[in-house]
């Protein structure tokens, strides 16, 4: 390979140096997050354990991979092809939604359903921006390694309403302090804003592909929903993996009744149209991350099981299949050791394209009001809200669609390519 090349190790670097420089702060707060976490482990781990909740487990376990990132390419650039391939569309779709899978809470620092002073801030276009106050806070005092702790841990986790924060059209400096929200203006007084030499401190909330009609950044909600796509996507894809490996190699190794039973099982499940299956299960027994998952993992393992029983019937009767019978290997051993080998290709392109499928099936459900519920963002949610204010808002459907048909068509130019990868014959 030549030198000039781009290849897919250089392209992850690249983004995780922009990363680094953008984000620098935040992640030297979340260093001192996690050393006054370990401070307080040793202090008081009854403690230590209360404090502990998803979003701050999420920013420590971030910024962990984010260290290890460059390390990990260093020690396997030799040993794996797959980062020394040149870079493609597809990779880069790839390598972006890993990085917002992997370090959501460091590219957007901003919690998705974040929304405030809704008036100024819904429904602004994309490239907008609005006018911050901060207001003074009540003075902490640090007293213990709980305090300080607490004092970071603010920094660096942000929750969906700030009560100390203004968002104005316009300010206008002076004693007292006039913003103005929509054409009304608003007074306070000097000494309640953060300020410097007696002249407030305004900053500006940038919305880089606008808000939607909550005031919620587009962006940032954008980002935490590809986490929602991948973790159903590869929930969902175990699942279905599981049940087609194992059914259909019993299906296929047994024969007889159990062959005939598991075979009109899948056929009504091919006959029936599975969406509807679905909706009606989450529509009986609720909508959650976990029921989504569960439900799409359910729901596609057919195709798989077909693949597995057809050629487990194949070489079952084959001498090196013969000859592992006869050694004593159990069920599990010649599944994993002689019928996995040979059926590998054909799993990983069924995988592969199993979870785009799974992907746009989450965004369905989620666009009919029947997804992961409103705890956690979705791109088929936000396309469906966007749906009231097309003539409006044209960003709010634009991006989240942009977004999915990226991502699917990601998806099936690499089980295209990894099918072809493995059957050289197909043009």
């Amino acid at each position: 390979m030549e030198k000039n090349e781009i290849k897919n190790r250089h392209i992850i670097l690249i983004v995780w140096i922009i990363l680094l420089i953008f984000r620098f702060k935040l992640f030297v707060n979340a260093a001192l997050l996690f050393i006054n976490y370990i401070g307080l482990v040793f202090s008081d781990s009854k403690i230590a354990i209360n404090v502990l909740n998803f979003p701050l487990i999420d920013v420590l376990i971030g910024l962990l991979i984010f260290i290890s990132v460059p390390v990990f390419i260093f020690f396997i650039r030799k040993k794996f092809d797959v980062t020394n391939l040149k870079i493609s569309f597809s990779s880069v779709i790839v390598i972006l939604l890993l990085f917002a899978f992997f370090f959501a809470p460091y590219i957007t620092n901003e919690n998705p359903d974040f929304q405030k002073d809704i008036g100024v801030t819904k429904l602004l276009p994309p490239f907008s921006s609005v006018k911050v106050l901060h207001l003074n806070k009540p003075a902490l005092e640090i007293l213990s390694r709980y305090d300080q702790f607490k004092a970071v841990e603010k920094k660096v986790v942000k929750q969906s309403f700030d009560e100390f924060l203004i968002f104005a059209d316009s300010i206008k400096t002076g004693n007292p302090v006039i913003y103005y929200q929509n054409g009304t203006s608003h007074k306070i007084n000097l000494n309640r804003v953060v300020s410097i030499k007696n002249r407030p401190v305004i900053e500006s909330k940038f919305y880089l592909l606008g808000s939607d009609e909550f005031g919620r950044d587009i962006f940032t909600r954008l980002v935490y929903s590809a986490r929602v796509s991948l973790l159903v996507g590869l929930g969902s894809v175990i699942i279905s993996l599981l049940l087609g490996l194992s059914l259909g190699f019993l299906s296929g190794f047994l024969g007889g009744w159990v062959d005939i039973s598991l075979n009109r099982v899948t056929e009504m499940f091919l006959a029936f149209p599975i969406i509807f299956l679905i909706i009606l299960i989450i529509a009986l027994f609720g909508n959650s991350l976990l029921a989504v998952i569960i439900v799409l993992g359910f729901s596609g393992w057919m195709s798989l099981f077909k693949i597995v029983r057809g050629e487990v019937v194949s070489i079952k009767n084959k001498d090196f299949f013969i000859s592992a019978q006869m050694i004593g290997l159990s069920k599990k051993q010649l599944l994993f050791n002689e019928v996995l080998p040979v059926i590998f290709a054909s799993v990983i392109v069924n995988a592969v394209f199993q979870f785009g499928n799974v992907i746009l099936a989450e965004a369905a459900l989620s666009y009919l009001g029947l997804g992961t519920g409103s705890n956690y963002p979705s791109w088929g949610a936000m396309i469906e809200a966007g749906q009231q204010y097309l003539t409006k808002a044209w960003w709010m459907i634009f991006f989240p669609g942009v977004i999915l048909i990226l991502a699917l068509l990601t998806a099936n130019n690499i089980g295209r390519k990894l099918n072809k990868f493995y059957n050289p014959q197909i043009d």
